[in-house]
């Protein structure tokens, strides 16, 4: 059997306001769902929650969508159903009650806006070493953004903003990036994500809405009380807004073994957390079944046919 999770992101048409924006054109998405649907299958719902159960893989995909963007509902969400398909939503929480979009797509809006080295030449001149505290680190240095298709300057711009800086920084210095660069009304956060009767539209018709974190840290950056307060408050947002969940499923911020550790996990399996995707470009197995339900392993949609970023 070959079961496969496909993690997807942006999922929208081309945007002349987002030149450089990395996303998966809505059309190469509908060819990608043929493909996956005459290749491998589609898994529904009940087969892959009985498989949590059982531990045996069933063949077919599992469709996951990270971030609760408004191009999760516009296109992806009605053309799932359209095709009566299942697909996992994966949502951070904070920005609905902060009314300010999250850094980590504060981020994407600069690198979809602006070339690439624009960014990082002014980034050099706010940052300085003592902001960096995690900068040494190997495993953020060598192990992010591997898989993607990035030029050079936005891979440093990525990784010293996600990863290197301490977030008792990183926020204003994103703030101070956007007021340069970009224009007041491309800061909006109300088009930008789905919204709250979305989200409950979205479970009322079959699809699993599932935590995503409050603020999308890297979590192994935190403490375990940091930990367990981004993924609490995210639960409790999200059992509030869909008026009840039928399970607790989660999926890391950025993803790898790096982004997380075991304070992590046993947060997640604290409170009672059915299972949760990591960032892992394999096949899910009977051990991940039975042994590793927090740690399920996912594939990125550009690792298969029509799934590039369009140049």
């Amino acid at each position: 059997m070959s079961m496969k999770a496909i993690m997807y992101h942006y999922v929208r048409p081309s945007d002349a306001n987002l030149p450089f924006l990395k996303h998966l054109h809505f059309d190469d998405f509908k060819l990608q769902l043929d493909y996956f649907e005459n290749t491998y299958g589609i898994i529904n719902q009940d087969e892959f929650i009985n498989s949590l159960r059982t531990g045996e893989a069933v063949k077919g995909v599992v469709l996951t969508f990270d971030d609760a963007l408004s191009c999760h509902y516009d296109f992806v969400y009605k053309e799932l159903k359209r095709r009566n398909l299942w697909g996992i939503f994966y949502v951070p929480t904070l920005m609905y009650s902060s009314d300010k979009i999250l850094d980590v797509h504060r981020i994407h809006i600069l690198l979809g806006m602006v070339e690439s080295q624009l960014i990082y030449n002014e980034l050099i001149n706010l940052v300085t070493d003592e902001m960096c505290t995690d900068a040494s680190k190997i495993e953020f240095k060598t192990l992010t953004y591997n898989t993607q298709k990035n030029d050079s300057y936005t891979n440093l711009v990525k990784r010293i903003l996600n990863y290197f800086i301490s977030y008792e920084f990183r926020e204003t210095i994103i703030d101070q990036l956007m007021e340069k660069f970009i224009p007041e009304q491309n800061r909006q956060r109300s088009k930008f994500y789905i919204t709250e009767e979305q989200i409950l539209e979205m479970q009322e018709n079959g699809m699993t809405i599932g935590s995503h974190t409050a603020s999308h840290p890297v979590l192994s950056k935190l403490n375990r009380v940091d930990q367990t307060k981004e993924i609490i408050n995210s639960f409790s947002f999200l059992e509030q807004t869909c008026k009840g969940l039928p399970y607790k499923t989660f999926c890391y911020p950025y993803g790898g073994f790096h982004s997380f550790n075991q304070d992590t996990v046993n947060v997640l399996n604290e409170n009672d957390c059915l299972f949760s995707f990591n960032v892992e470009h394999r096949d899910i197995v009977q051990s991940d079944l039975l042994n590793h339900k927090q740690e399920l392993p996912r594939y990125d949609c550009n690792q298969f046919k029509f799934g590039q970023i369009r140049e």
